[in-house]
């Protein structure tokens, strides 16, 4: 099993003149953590996650005694991360990329040994995917690390997708699909019952498809929608 076969190909991301109330928005919106700043190009430039968002509004709040601050040397670029408006002012650049055909227990490995939460996928240089820890983690659940997953399995995966992008009506952003040897397994949120059971019927008619487990959700209350 490799990138390909877990990665969320439908990426929400942000320009690097993009300003932090918009990305805020987005996080919140979306229901993720962190979004990739990408050129005209589709290249990857860095990532604003809501680590880089929390620092600046507990920066924000720290207030020090003037006498503490004479004895503190000011460090420019961490001045620009904590008070920056826009993406490229804020975002942790040159991050760690993977190729679609990474085996998916290096990338496990990957993000344990740099303590990071997701990794953009990348081909010919530019963003076509990412995998978190729970596309990791929901990959798992269906085979072991090192299982094989055939073209056939690769062709159900994006017809699936596609359907339900073109089709459904429903954000294909939130939700993933994996398959492996015909066995498909749906997982992410959707606003309602008939978005559920559009997605499951959306994947039991492509061709291909043995089998779904349908373990989308809901989006939780409160949380804005697109």
């Amino acid at each position: 099993m490799q990138a390909a076969d877990i990665m969320t190909r439908n990426v929400i991301t942000v320009t690097p003149d993009s300003e932090v109330r918009e990305i805020a928005s987005l996080l919140l919106e979306h229901g993720i953590s962190a979004v990739p700043v990408v050129d005209e190009a589709g290249k990857i430039l860095g990532i604003v996650s809501e680590g880089d968002l929390i620092r600046r509004v507990e920066d924000d709040k720290r207030s020090k005694s003037w006498w503490l601050k004479l004895f503190e040397a000011g460090n420019p670029a961490e001045y620009v991360r904590s008070h920056g408006r826009r993406a490229h002012e804020i975002m942790t650049r040159d991050p760690i990329t993977v190729g679609e055909d990474r085996p998916v227990h290096e990338i496990a490995r990957l993000l344990e040994k740099h303590h990071i939460k997701r990794v953009p996928v990348v081909e010919a240089g530019k963003l076509v995917g990412i995998v978190s820890r729970s596309n990791l983690l929901r990959g798992f659940s269906v085979a072991a690390p090192e299982a094989s997953v055939t073209a056939d399995d690769r062709e159900i995966r994006e017809a699936i997708l596609k359907e339900v992008d073109e089709n459904t009506g429903v954000l294909v952003d939130r939700i993933n699909v994996i398959v492996t040897q015909g066995k498909v397994q749906l997982w992410g949120l959707v606003e309602s019952e008939e978005e559920r059971m559009a997605v499951q019927v959306a994947a039991e008619n492509t061709p291909g498809v043995g089998e779904v487990e349908n373990n989308l959700g809901y989006v939780p209350r409160g949380v804005g929608t697109l």
